[in-house]
């Protein structure tokens, strides 16, 4: 019976600890990425396009993680099983389509970060959780406990909470129809990620041979891919490649510093997606929706320090909500693991002694 625990054992801690490396990878990629993308317009950058393709540009990175484990393998495993690739056409094709969405996403939400302050188009993507519990109802059949309903219930009313004081942060110089269609462009950036997300597990639920972590990251390289695919398309027709090296050189912080701060950018947007991807494979949609619904406040106090953004009462408020339906979460979750520990116990009793 020792033996049999053992590789189970193992097993399920390496999940847990990729579980907790992945959470941090998305809170840098989820409290960083907004910040470096407004960075680029208040200083002078007013390329949507190109701000969009800096999410998903630096995807060739993965492919550095990818031939680390494939040479990992090819010390355990005989040359004919290894290979660099494993995914197969229709797992291929479901990226792809997932990439298209995220590159339109990636549009939509740059588009909002050009006309909202960080905090404004902060809160509007909180309701992002919303959609991703619902989508991941109807897609992946998510089961809900009292705990997360909880968790989901008191992190949309934190965003609410925050969204009491909206209206004094609209920026000085902006027209009305510009924050309005900022706002709105920002809410579609979050109800179509919160439909990405729940999709994301579908493919792995429905994907006809094995998803391991290498392939996870397979999956995220081609994602982003397609999604720089659609926003090159996007750039050429607004002449962006163009522009680019004119708005480098009246960049106000100097030309130098514009191109830092576009690599920085597109580095750190790559954390947020496989930080975001690798929640999913560990645990569930649902999760990842609540971590980025969770940093949401973090990510107003650091615009406060950085970039001098006004800190209300609300976003006290809206902090203890979150870390409160954050908790909430993990509670359920601990509880339940340990429901189930003495049914999985067992479970395995009954097959050793049937042997």
């Amino acid at each position: 019976m020792e033996a049999g625990k053992e590789p189970e054992s193992n097993t399920t801690t390496m999940r847990k600890a990729l579980l907790i490396v992945n959470c941090i990878i998305l809170s840098i990629g989820n409290c960083a990425g907004p910040l470096m993308m407004r960075l680029y317009f208040i200083h002078g950058g007013k390329r949507v396009w190109f701000s969009s393709w800096l999410e998903t540009g630096a995807w060739p990175i993965i492919l550095l993680p990818i031939a680390c484990a494939y040479f990992h393998r090819s010390r355990n495993q005989p040359s004919s099983q290894n290979k660099l690739f494993f995914m197969k056409p229709p797992l291929f094709l479901a990226a792809a389509v997932i990439g298209v969405l995220t590159g339109l996403d990636d549009y939509l939400y740059a588009y909002g970060v050009a006309r909202l302050p960080v905090s404004t188009s902060a809160l509007i993507i909180a309701s992002q959780l919303a959609f991703t519990a619902g989508f991941a109802f109807v897609l992946v059949k998510q089961k809900f406990t009292s705990y997360s309903i909880n968790a989901v219930f008191l992190l949309t009313i934190g965003a609410g909470v925050l969204a009491m004081h909206t209206s004094g942060d609209r920026p000085a110089n902006e027209s009305n129809r510009e924050y309005v269609l900022g706002f709105l462009m920002t809410l579609g950036a979050s109800a179509l990620y919160g439909f990405i997300l729940p999709l994301v597990e579908l493919t792995y639920k429905k994907a006809k041979q094995e998803i391991s972590y290498a392939l996870v990251m397979e999956i995220q390289m081609v994602m982003c891919l397609f999604a720089t695919g659609v926003c090159t398309i996007g750039m050429l027709v607004n002449n962006d490649f163009k522009v680019i090296p004119r708005e480098a050189r009246e960049y106000k912080l100097g030309e130098t510093n514009y191109y830092v701060i576009a690599i920085c950018t597109a580095i750190i947007w790559q954390c947020f997606f496989l930080g975001a991807i690798g929640v999913i494979f560990c645990a569930s949609s649902l999760l990842s929706g609540i971590i980025i619904a969770v940093l949401l406040p973090v990510t107003e106090i650091l615009a406060v320090i950085f970039y001098k953004e006004s800190f209300h009462a609300e976003k006290g408020v809206a902090l203890a909500l979150s870390l409160w339906g954050f908790l909430s979460y993990f509670y359920g979750e601990i509880k339940e693991s340990k429901k189930n520990k003495p049914a999985e116990i067992t479970s395995v009793s009954d097959r050793q002694g049937s042997v």
